[in-house]
């Protein structure tokens, strides 16, 4: 353990340096480039010692935050100042044997101004778009529509709205403003049921206290119900005793209860309109890489095979791994896990682009397979890195339409 983090500060440590040189080709005024040094080395000995101290606060995420932008900025100056080296060694080389001269380093071509500027004010780039990400965009929150229209949904719910959202995280809330305007939100939809698909917390039950009033506001007619997502178990800390785990667990599904969220733990509720009726099921967390406790066999045990299902599953690999292929027919399924990695591209039409794609086959908003349709959400809250960029908090509004209805439109 203690190689691997020697082995990571003096990585760090190489970069800061290497980066350093375009700042020192730019000028010669010594108290900027060892600012430079010192602020860069500053960023990451902070992260170091909330890691030792074992300081998971919302300020842990904050330092992690910094050194991400820190890191980013060093690496792209370095990608473009390693270019510009691969140039100057054949020159170099050249010159020396050209020459026939021992004295090898003043033979080295000199960096290019021009270079050193370019490598700066592209590196700038993403790194103020992770800054500004921190700043803004973890509470700018967007609500994204979709009418889904379905051959078995009873007339009765047609025009039926839920509100789908998903990955809270608690303990990475630090803004009660912004989190009032993103529940005040969810309300203005008027939905006819809320469906939270996992992740309440980071880990520990207690960070759903400071915002529990909050989250209790949320309201719907038909009720609010949730799942667990893989953070809801507490596996990501440290306890005591086993013991310890347990009651947190306990804690965890008493506070949900609380704020007026039903949990479907592998179980199954009927959701009835006059006469009609549907199918909400809910699975414990189910993910390929990731706790496998959801049991759709036994979730499914008390609904009828020809009846209308949604299904809330944290994780989306499990809709692909499981629900496709199962005897019954599951029409919607809605999950969340992913948050689009909080970081990538969209704009609608032209560009979905995101790293979660590379883990994930369906990592935000909705697919359709075999008549079956999943709604991927993008998280309302942040873990790890405080911030996002491109990829923002989602609050998505689902109304369900019969085939009928949405044909004759």
């Amino acid at each position: 353990m203690l190689f691997r983090w020697v082995f990571f500060i003096l990585i760090i440590i190489g970069f800061n340096w290497y980066s350093s040189l375009a700042i020192k080709t730019i000028t010669k005024n010594h108290w900027i480039y060892y600012s430079y040094l010192l602020i860069n080395l500053l960023i990451i000995m902070n992260f170091v010692v909330q890691i030792i101290f074992k300081n998971f606060s919302v300020y842990f995420f904050y330092s992690l935050g910094l050194v991400m932008v820190s890191v980013i900025f060093q690496i792209s100056i370095v990608a473009i100042l390693v270019f510009e080296d691969i140039i100057r060694l054949p020159v170099w080389l050249y010159r020396i044997f050209n020459n026939g001269t021992s004295s090898s380093l003043s033979e080295i071509p000199q960096r290019r101004l021009f270079i050193s500027q370019l490598s700066i004010l592209l590196a700038s780039i993403p790194a103020s778009a992770l800054f500004f990400g921190m700043l803004r965009g973890k509470y700018n929150y967007k609500v994204i529509k979709h009418q889904l229209s379905f051959n078995r949904l009873p007339k009765d719910f047609n025009g039926f709205k839920i509100v789908h959202i998903s990955d809270f995280h608690c303990g990475s809330f630090d803004n009660k403003e912004k989190l009032t305007y993103g529940i005040d939100l969810i309300n203005k939809q008027k939905p006819d049921i809320i469906l939270f698909t996992g992740d309440m917390v980071n880990n520990i039950a207690d960070e759903i206290l400071p915002w529990k009033s909050l989250i209790s506001s949320l309201n719907a007619p038909y009720g609010k119900y949730a799942v667990l997502g893989n953070h809801d178990y507490g596996d990501y800390n440290s306890w005591n005793s086993d013991e310890e785990k347990i009651e947190n667990f306990k804690k965890l599904i008493t506070l949900q209860n609380e704020m007026g969220f039903k949990l479907l733990n592998n179980t199954s509720e009927i959701i009835n309109i006059n006469q009609s009726t549907i199918d909400l099921i809910g699975v414990e967390n189910w993910g390929s890489g990731f706790k496998q406790k959801g049991n759709l066999d036994l979730a499914l045990a008390n609904t009828k095979a020809n009846d209308f299902k949604i299904l809330m599953s944290h994780d989306p690999t499990h809709w692909k791994e499981k629900v496709l292929t199962h005897k019954q027919h599951i029409d919607l399924t809605l999950s969340g896990h992913t948050h689009g990695m909080q970081f990538g591209i969209e704009i609608p039409g032209i560009i979905k682009w995101s790293p979660a794609k590379y883990r994930y086959k369906h990592w935000a908003g909705i697919y359709q397979e075999f008549n079956q349709i999943i709604n991927v959400n993008r998280g309302f809250g942040f873990l790890a890195y405080p911030g996002r960029v491109g990829i923002y908090p989602e609050i998505t509004l689902i109304t369900l339409q019969t085939k009928e209805s949405s044909q004759s439109v």
